[in-house]
């Protein structure tokens, strides 16, 4: 819940400073939501540009149980199951932007590839933790001299699961080796080229891909929930931009 008021507040000044243009760029508000350029000139180029590292930590609460959202493309029952999960994902990262700021109208910005492990701690739910390895790709939105950042990202990955549908646990996991699908998107706020917080939703997707099937019925997780992080660029700054 906590991550979610984060995002509506920041969505909400955004708009805000939004509406009052550029004309006050003096002014501690508008400092605080934009970057001073000069010109033509995106100061955002100092924080977004090719082959820049960048570590990041997440932290998520996922508790709302939907039906899986790829259903379409497989076999699977439109459904959720009489038990329910709450998933903690904790994922640390390595982000390799591998494009400048390119593109236009609302498609502009940079591209990452995300390479990541992640502990997910089960509150709810008979299995009570997950270890995964995960591959993604972001895209960020990036509008000249604006700290906020939405992006949407991606990611795939095989993990371990303490199945406890072996052990006779109704709508459990049928097998430890598990795969996931994550989706989500947010806001991230700038303070500068190095540190940047976000904050956003995500859903995420376990199961073994009918693996277990017929010994084990493969029910899966669908969750969806809150997501809040904090990135640091790792190395040195590339020479400013202004």
């Amino acid at each position: 819940m906590r991550a979610k008021n984060l995002l509506f507040v920041l969505l909400l000044a955004f708009f805000v400073c939004s509406a009052n243009g550029q004309d006050a760029a003096s002014d501690p508000v508008h400092h605080f939501f934009f970057f001073n350029g000069s010109g033509d000139g995106d100061y955002n180029r100092n924080i977004f540009y090719k082959n820049r590292l960048e570590f990041s930590f997440q932290a998520g609460w996922e508790p709302i149980n939907i039906p899986f959202v790829y259903n379409f493309a497989t076999d699977s029952t439109y459904t959720t199951w009489p038990l329910h999960y709450t998933l903690e994902p904790n994922i640390l990262s390595v982000r390799w932007t591998i494009d400048n700021i390119g593109w236009r109208g609302i498609m502009r910005g940079s591209t990452d590839y995300t390479f990541s492990g992640s502990y997910v701690d089960i509150p709810r739910g008979p299995e009570t933790r997950y270890f995964v390895f995960l591959y993604g790709i972001r895209r960020n939105f990036i509008r000249p001299n604006w700290r906020l950042v939405p992006f949407f990202d991606a990611h795939g990955g095989v993990g371990n699961i303490n199945a406890k549908g072996p052990d006779g646990v109704l709508y459990a996991q049928g097998q430890d080796l598990t795969f996931t699908l994550m989706n989500g998107g947010g806001i991230r706020y700038d303070f500068n080229p190095r540190f940047s917080v976000e904050a956003g939703a995500s859903y995420q997707h376990i199961s073994n891909f009918y693996l277990s099937q017929p010994k084990y019925y493969d029910y899966g997780i669908n969750v969806w929930g809150s997501m809040i992080g904090f990135n640091m660029r790792i190395g040195k700054a590339k020479p400013p931009v202004h």
